[in-house]
């Protein structure tokens, strides 16, 4: 993302926004974005628009950044504004990667028929425990506080996801695998690391995650991870990771490519499933061998199924 400062020397100097003669706009890219974004400001939709060389969803994150000369212009001016910044700084590899997965991501969605559509839209009182509903609709740390533990500095763990919920997923997944299977069709695994799960935006499940994280997880971040921009978050990784004899029976310690990461517990009977903490690292050693002085954390989880949350800031 682009943001006045250091990054402005990398740019021709800005233009204006203008009323034409006859009373028109006029736009000239300023190239410019607020450094904090307008969270009052209600962004448009651009799911429509199929052709674009970036996610609709990060047009729509993008739109709070706008500077307040563009907040109220027309949707393909403030289109236009967004792409030119976008353009600029996203090399052309990444937007042919970028567009493949689209492309690939397009196709899972027009061949695989969900089995549990009830899924693909939010619904609050539905998907999640009353204690977390309150917590979220009084918004204040106390109430946050109140349901929660930290075990270790900056883990806190919660009550969150009603249990139908997790047995509905846990359907979806599953019926998911079961076409994977029975067409052959060779899926992105979520990361280099697991060799069995899947990523839940690949079949539709992305819009439902991203009001998950503004309306629901964000307002947690803002409180306990302001220092990596906790109010800010407006990207997510969402994905499925099965554990077991016949999958993947572990995974070593790693640091999560996130600012801030959710792990749901959803899964069937099995023993095991400790998740182990070792603190946080700098940049300078991401990743560098765990020593054996470090003091680790673990959380029991007794259930094999986990949905993660990768969130981020763009």
């Amino acid at each position: 993302m682009a943001t006045d400062g250091a990054a402005d020397r990398r740019r021709p100097p800005p233009q204006t926004l203008s009323a034409g003669n006859n009373g028109n706009c006029v736009m000239s890219l300023s190239n410019r974005l607020r450094l904090m974004p307008n969270k009052e400001h209600m962004a448009e939709s651009y799911e429509d628009l199929q052709q674009l060389e970036f996610s609709p969803l990060l047009f729509s994150s993008l739109e709070r950044y706008l500077p307040p000369t563009m907040l109220n212009a027309s949707r393909d001016l403030k289109l236009q504004y967004m792409r030119d910044i976008l353009l600029r700084y996203s090399p052309e590899s990444e937007r042919t990667r970028v567009q493949r997965h689209r492309e690939y991501r397009q196709k899972i969605i027009t061949h695989y028929q969900p089995l549990r559509r009830e899924l693909y839209t939010l619904q609050a009182a539905k998907f999640f425990v009353p204690s977390f509903l309150r917590a979220i609709s009084e918004n204040t740390e106390d109430s946050f506080r109140n349901i929660l533990s930290e075990p270790s500095p900056g883990v806190y763990t919660f009550e969150m996801l009603q249990p139908d919920f997790c047995e509905l997923l846990l359907t979806e997944v599953e019926n998911f695998e079961g076409w994977v299977h029975e067409t052959n069709f060779r899926i992105m695994r979520p990361n280099t690391m697991n060799r069995y799960g899947c990523v839940l935006d690949d079949f539709g499940l992305e819009t439902m995650l991203e009001k998950l994280m503004e309306d629901f997880i964000r307002p947690l971040s803002k409180v306990f991870f302001p220092e990596v921009g906790g109010s800010t978050l407006d990207t997510h990784h969402g994905f499925v990771v099965e554990y077991g004899s016949d999958r993947d029976v572990e995974l070593g310690f790693h640091v999560d490519d996130s600012e801030v990461t959710l792990n749901v517990c959803l899964g069937k009977q099995f023993s095991g499933g400790n998740l182990f903490f070792r603190g946080v690292r700098c940049d300078k050693h991401v990743n560098s061998e765990t020593q054996s002085e470090f003091t680790v954390y673990v959380l029991n989880f007794f259930l094999g199924i986990f949905i993660i949350l990768h969130i981020g800031n763009l």
